[in-house]
């Protein structure tokens, strides 16, 4: 699977199996020859396609085997121990695709940067394709400095329940497995509280059971640079995004 792929689909064509996998910018046509060899070609199509098991990529050897040999690491099971500008505080959030919910919090007044990367995973220093695996448990999330004298955690915590369906678990979507699950990753117990109490308050309002998880930070991976401000940027079109404070454009996800 290449880095950058989002989705993709299984089918047959005569004698070998065809992985469709949908990137950022082309779709990628993967085979797997049983009796010839068929060439790989790159074309543009809509990405609305259901992703396939990566149980099932795992087994026919589309896995990470740098996953397979670094599941213990010590280090990505270890706290975030980065530290933010003087006067800020980090959060961080777990909410499907990272793009549109870095935007979503980059359009927040008191938000002074976002990243986008992978945490609470076993692998140390991961890859998108690592991430894509399905085998590193690490999720796609998005940390917020912000300033607590302009910013409170509890109006990141009204942006992060906005922003997405936090009772699909692994899914935002079209957005099938682990690494799109919904997650709130706290830096201090009064975090932890806050995330709680807000968890309980939106469940009072849902008619579905909330399958967020509400987890300490631990440590951070920044994602390729390619991902950092991918809406803001232009996207996979190139149509480039608002990220100005309080904006309310609608977000497209993909660009």
């Amino acid at each position: 699977m290449l880095p950058n792929a989002k989705r993709g689909v299984w089918t047959t064509t005569q004698s070998a199996f065809v992985l469709l996998s949908v990137t950022k910018s082309s779709l990628s046509t993967f085979f797997i020859p049983s009796l010839f060899i068929i060439p790989v070609f790159h074309f543009s199509l809509p990405h609305l396609v259901n992703k396939p098991s990566m149980n099932l990529l795992n087994k026919l050897g589309f896995g990470s085997p740098r996953a397979a040999e670094n599941m213990d690491s010590s280090i990505a099971q270890g706290p975030d121990d980065d530290i933010p500008a003087p006067g800020q505080q980090f959060a961080q959030f777990g909410a499907g695709c990272f793009w549109g919910v870095e935007l979503a919090f980059q359009r927040v007044p008191g938000v002074t940067k976002t990243e986008v990367g992978y945490s609470q995973g076993f692998l140390h220093d991961p890859s998108y394709e690592d991430v894509c695996s399905g085998t590193t448990k690490h999720s796609e999330v998005v940390r917020v400095q912000y300033d607590p004298k302009e910013c409170t955690y509890v109006t990141l915590l009204d942006a992060f329940w906005t922003r997405h369906d936090p009772t699909t678990p692994n899914r935002q979507g079209n957005d099938v497995g682990t690494q799109y699950r919904s997650g709130i990753y706290y830096y201090t117990p009064e975090q932890e509280k806050a995330a709680q109490e807000s968890l309980e308050q939106q469940q009072k309002d849902l008619n579905r059971k909330i399958v967020t998880e509400i987890l300490p930070a631990k440590k951070f991976y920044r994602a390729e640079e390619y991902n950092q401000q991918y809406l803001e940027k232009g996207g996979r079109f190139g149509f480039k995004q608002s990220s100005a404070k309080q904006c309310k454009d609608p977000i497209r996800c993909y660009g």
